[in-house]
C-alpha cells in the first residue's frame, strides 16, 4: 500500500518543490559521499601516524628494558618497576614463563593469544583491543637476546574522541551543505517558475477578456521563442475574435433594415387583421411571433458583439442593484415577484446600468420563459459582493447542465423539446456580463424547490 501510494504522492508535488527537492537530494548525496570519503581517509591516516608513533615508542620502551636486564643480576620485576612508559602506556613481559605487568590494569589476560604466538616466533607485531579504560594499541616485540617477550598497550581514547569530533563537524557540515542546496533550489526553482507564472498569469488576463496583456520581451535566448510565440498567439486570437465580433455585428446591423421592413409590413397587416381569411390571421400571429423571436435574437447578438468587441466597461458609474431590481420589476409588470433586500444593506457596486439592467431582466424572463415565472428575487451584500437570486418555479436545473446553460446557443432539454422561445443566449449575456464587471453567474437549486440564478458582483468599498 506503502509502495502504491508513493509515486502518487511524487507526482502530486509542484515542479517547483520537485526542483528544490533534486537540488537538496543531490546536494545530500554528494555531502555524503565527500563526509564518508574524508572520513574514512582521515581515520586511516590517523590511525596509520598514530600505530607508527606508539610503535617506535614501544621499541623505545623495549630497549629501555632490553639494556637494563643486560645488566648481571638484575630482575624483570625490578626493571619493569622502574620502567615509565611515555603517553601513559602499560608494559606486560612474559619471561622465563612468568607474566609481569607495571598496572594491575592490563596484564597477560589482554594480549590476544595470536598477538603472542607471532612475538614467540621471533616477530614484532600490532593488534587493537579493548580494555577497561577503552580501546587500545598493543605492540609485540620480541627481546630474543634477553629472552623475553615485551608487550606495551598505549591507549587510543584521545584517537577515538578526535574522531568522533570529526564525524560531528563533517556531519554538521553536510547538514549545512544541504540546507545551503535546498537555499539554492528555492532561489533556482523561482527563477525557473517565473517565465511559467508570467506566462500563466497572461493566460489568465486574456481569459478574463484582457486581449492586451503581452508578455514582456526578454534577451533570454531560451525564452525569447516562447515569448514571441505567445505574443503572436494572443495577437492572432485577439484578431480572430475582433473579426468574429465585427461580422457578428455586421451581420446584425445589416439585418436589422430588413427586419425593420418586415416589422413594418406586419405591422400594417395587423392593423387589417380582420380583413384576413382565418387561416391569413393565424399566419399572420405565427409571422408576429416568429418576427418578435428574430427581434430578441438580433438584439442579444449585438449585445455579444458589444461585450466581445470591447472587454472594457462602456459607461461605468455607481449602481445600486436594489434600486435597479426594483426599477426592472417595476418596468416589467411582475407585482406578484416577491422582492426582498435589506434596507440597510450597501448594494452598490460600479457597472454599466443598462447592462446590468439587462441581465437582471435576462434572468427574470428566463424564468418566464422555462419555469413558470419568477418566485421571488433577493438582493443582498455578502462580503465584498452584492448578490441578486432570482428563484423560479420550475422542476430546477440537472446537475450536469448547470454550467452548460451559461454557453451561447445553449438550450436545456425540455426547452428543447417543448419547443420554448429563445435562442439560448439570455443566460450567455448574464454570464459574460458578469464577468465583464468582474462578477460570476452561476446556477444551484432554489430552497422553496426549482433553480435559483444568482448574479454576483463586487461591491464598492464600504
Amino acid at each position: 500500500m506503502r509502495g502504491a501510494l508513493g509515486p502518487g504522492r511524487l507526482r502530486a508535488r509542484g515542479l517547483r518543490a520537485r526542483i528544490v527537492l533534486g537540488f537538496a537530494g543531490v546536494t545530500l548525496l554528494v555531502s555524503v559521499v565527500l563526509v564518508a570519503t574524508t572520513f574514512f581517509l582521515a581515520r586511516n591516516y590517523l590511525l596509520d601516524q598514530r600505530e607508527a608513533s606508539l610503535t617506535r615508542q614501544a621499541f623505545a620502551d623495549a630497549n629501555v628494558l632490553n639494556s637494563r636486564l643486560a645488566t648481571a643480576g638484575t630482575e624483570v620485576g625490578d626493571v619493569l618497576g622502574e620502567l615509565v612508559p611515555s603517553g601513559g602506556a602499560d608494559v606486560v613481559v612474559h619471561a622465563q614463563g612468568s607474566w609481569y605487568s607495571s598496572s594491575l590494569d592490563v596484564g597477560a589476560r589482554d594480549v590476544p593469544i595470536a598477538l603472542r604466538g607471532i612475538v614467540a616466533g621471533g616477530e614484532a607485531a600490532t593488534v587493537p583491543i579493548e580494555t577497561a579504560e577503552g580501546p587500545a594499541l598493543m605492540i609485540g616485540v620480541p627481546l630474543r637476546a634477553a629472552g623475553v617477550e615485551f608487550y606495551e598497550a598505549a591507549p587510543l581514547a584521545e584517537l577515538r574522541q578526535v574522531l568522533r569530533t570529526l564525524a560531528a563537524v563533517l556531519a554538521a557540515g553536510a547538514v549545512a551543505a544541504t540546507a545551503a542546496g535546498a537555499a539554492f533550489g528555492v532561489w533556482a526553482s523561482r527563477r525557473t517558475i517565473q517565465p511559467l507564472e508570467q506566462v500563466a498569469g497572461a493566460a489568465t488576463r486574456i481569459a478574463g477578456g484582457e486581449l492586451t496583456t503581452r508578455l514582456p520581451a526578454t534577451d533570454d535566448p531560451d525564452l525569447v521563442a516562447i515569448v514571441a510565440g505567445f505574443n503572436s498567439m494572443v495577437d492572432a486570437l485577439a484578431a480572430r475574435i475582433d473579426r468574429d465580433a465585427r461580422f457578428v455585428g455586421d451581420v446584425s446591423h445589416e439585418l436589422r433594415s430588413p427586419l425593420t421592413t418586415l416589422v413594418t409590413s406586419v405591422e400594417v397587416l395587423a392593423a387589417r387583421r380582420d380583413e384576413l381569411s382565418p387561416r391569413g390571421q393565424q399566419a399572420l400571429t405565427m409571422v408576429e411571433g416568429e418576427l418578435g423571436r428574430f427581434r430578441r435574437t438580433l438584439d442579444d447578438l449585438l449585445q455579444l458583439a458589444r461585450i466581445d468587441g470591447d472587454g472594457a466597461l462602456d459607461h461605468a458609474a455607481p449602481v445600486s442593484m436594489s434600486e435597479l431590481v426594483r426599477e426592472v420589476l417595476a418596468h416589467t409588470s411582475r407585482p406578484d415577484v416577491r422582492f426582498d433586500a435589506a434596507p440597510d444593506a450597501d448594494t452598490t457596486v460600479r457597472g454599466d446600468k443598462t447592462s446590468l439592467e439587462r441581465a437582471v431582466r435576462n434572468l427574470l424572463d428566463n424564468a418566464d420563459r422555462h419555469a413558470g415565472g419568477s418566485r421571488a428575487v433577493h438582493v443582498e451584500r455578502r462580503d465584498d459582493a452584492v448578490v441578486v437570486t432570482v428563484d423560479d418555479e420550475g422542476p430546477g436545473v440537472s446537475t450536469e447542465d448547470r454550467e452548460r446553460i451559461f454557453e451561447r446557443f445553449a438550450r436545456g432539454p425540455r426547452a428543447a423539446r417543448r419547443s420554448l422561445p429563445g435562442a439560448g443566449l439570455g443566460l450567455a449575456i448574464v454570464a459574460e456580463t458578469a464577468a465583464r464587471h468582474g462578477g460570476a453567474a452561476w446556477c444551484s437549486d432554489a430552497p422553496g424547490g426549482g433553480a435559483r440564478f444568482s448574479l454576483s458582483l463586487p461591491g464598492l468599498p464600504r
